[in-house]
This record gives C-alpha cells, structure tokens and sequence, in this order.
C-alpha cells in the first residue's frame, strides 16, 4: 500500500471549511472572494485527492456526507490554530509606541521613512498629552520621552534639544517683509503652549524684549494646538523649530525671527527595561536601530 505523504491544497481545505459552514457554494465564493465555479472545482479537486466525497449535492444546497461530517472539525482547529498562531507571531512583533502628541507633527515622518525601509516593522501607536512613560504600569515597548531636565532611564539616546522660536501664517507677514520688529509683534495674538506661558517669556528675555509686547495672549493645553492655530493665521506660536520643520518646509508656517532659545529640555527615545524572551529583545533592538537610522539629519 502506497501511503501518500503530501497534504492537500491549502485553498481547497479552505474552500471546504467555509463551504461547510454554508452549505452553499454561491455564499462561500462571496466570502471566499471568487467565483461560485472555482470553488466547486476547489472542493471536486480536494475530493479527488482524499478519494471520497465530503458533499451531497441536493435541490436546496449542500449536506455534509459522513466522511466529510467527520474530517470538518480536524481541518477546522487546524485553520483555527493558524490563525491563532500567526495573530500571536505578529502581535509579538508589534513594537508598542507612546508618543505625546506635540511631537506627533516631528514622529509621522520618521515612522513613515521607517515603514518604506522596514515593512517588516508594525508599530502600534499611541498619542497621549502626558510627556512621560511608566513601563511599571504601561503596557508600551517603548515611547517618545520629553524631558524637561534630566535624561529618563532606560533611554537610547537623544533625539534632539527642545529649540524654541516663534512662528506664524506666511500671510501674517507685512507685505515684502520676511521678519516682524518687537512693535509688530506687540500687534499680533501670542500663542502660548502653556498657561503659565514661560516659553514666550523666556524667549522674550533671552533676547532682550520686554514683556509689554504680551498684549494679547491665548492659552492651549499642548504646543500641537498651538502650531495648529498659528497655521491657521491665528496669531504667533512659540514653538519647537524641530516639530515645526516640516510646516516651515512646506511654507505653511514661517519664522519672522531668526533668534532662537534652548530651554534645556529635551526629547529622547526610551525603551521598556527587561523585556521577556530574548526574541522580545532582539526585535525591540532591531526596531530601535532601525528607527533611529531613519531619523531626519542633525537628530539622533
């Protein structure tokens, strides 16, 4: 007796597992996504294969013979574990992200070089307005860290300096200047990223203008709202000159100051500490060298 080692047809055991649970071959190609003859010649080839038939064939549909009665729960917890599977192999290679989302404007970009040169990569992001990370209590492989003084632990590098500088619409510009004077600026809404607006403050002081030129404020909650409104000719924000390349690149925001001020703060990369399974650790790392290798020029 000739014992055949090969297994059949992945698509014709597919084919079958759908078309049994229809009993219908019109309702298992809609699902299936082909045509009603391809899959009846899928479930004639897989029958031809096992040597017997798995369907009656009937005026009103399909009945399960006793044999195909029989195979239909084998081959299903095979699919079923498949699939559990490969769902537990790409969770697993799912690099987990928090990220705040002042810095969303700066991190799309560097996500999506990283997509184009690693799709192999899956990150599972998430936004928050917190500028932290607890990996005691969050369930993230690693975050985007702003730090207003010291560097966090656990991190892998700088990612750059918090650089402040005031922005605005390229239309609240007076026509032929490429610059504001302080008397221009006392004219215009400032847009403060926090209540206490100590980033206009210690950019006015840094460079020796007086506060009077805060005649009109607006509070935001988060430095992205803040952009956001300048962009749309609000008023001027102060903002980070790194979150903001790209509107500047873009001509969606200009700086009428060439004066900038480093606040000591910076953003960092920071990454969970003692992470299980050595494959864990070495996906994280290959994500985190990769990431950083795709970070714009002059950051990292």
């Amino acid at each position: 007796m000739t014992i055949n080692n090969r297994i059949p047809p992945l698509n014709a055991l597919h084919a079958f597992v759908v078309t049994a649970r229809h009993l219908n071959f019109t309702r298992a190609a809609e699902e299936l996504f082909v045509t009603q003859g391809a899959v009846s010649r899928q479930i004639a080839s897989l029958e031809a294969w096992l040597g017997f038939a798995l369907f009656q064939r009937h005026a009103r549909g399909l009945r399960l013979t006793p044999q195909g009665s029989q195979l239909l729960p084998e081959i299903r917890e095979v699919f079923d574990q498949l699939f559990r599977v490969t769902n537990r192999v790409r969770e697993g290679r799912s690099i987990r992200m928090k990220a705040p989302t002042c810095a969303m404007r700066w991190l799309v970009a560097q996500l999506m070089t990283l997509e184009q040169r690693r799709p192999d990569i899956h990150v599972a992001l998430t936004t928050t307005t917190e500028h932290g990370v607890d990996f005691r209590h969050e369930d993230f492989d690693v975050a985007v860290v702003f730090a207003p003084d010291a560097a966090p632990r656990h991190h892998d590098g700088k990612l750059f300096d918090e650089v402040l500088s005031p922005v605005l619409a390229p239309h609240l510009l007076p026509a032929g200047q490429a610059a504001l004077s302080p008397e221009q600026l006392a004219r215009l809404t400032l847009l403060h990223p926090t209540h206490d607006q100590r980033d206009w403050k210690l950019w006015l002081k840094t460079h020796g203008i007086g506060e009077q030129v805060m005649r009109r404020n607006q509070q935001f909650d988060t430095m992205d709202l803040a952009i956001s409104a300048a962009i749309q000719g609000f008023g001027v924000a102060m903002a980070d000159v790194t979150l903001v390349a790209e509107d500047i690149r873009r001509q969606r925001l200009v700086m009428p100051f060439t004066e900038t001020v480093k606040t000591g703060a910076a953003y960092y990369l920071a990454h969970r500490p003692g992470l299980d399974g050595r494959a864990q650790a070495e996906w994280l790392t290959d994500f985190l060298d990769s990431f950083t290798d795709c970070l714009s020029p002059g950051q990292g």
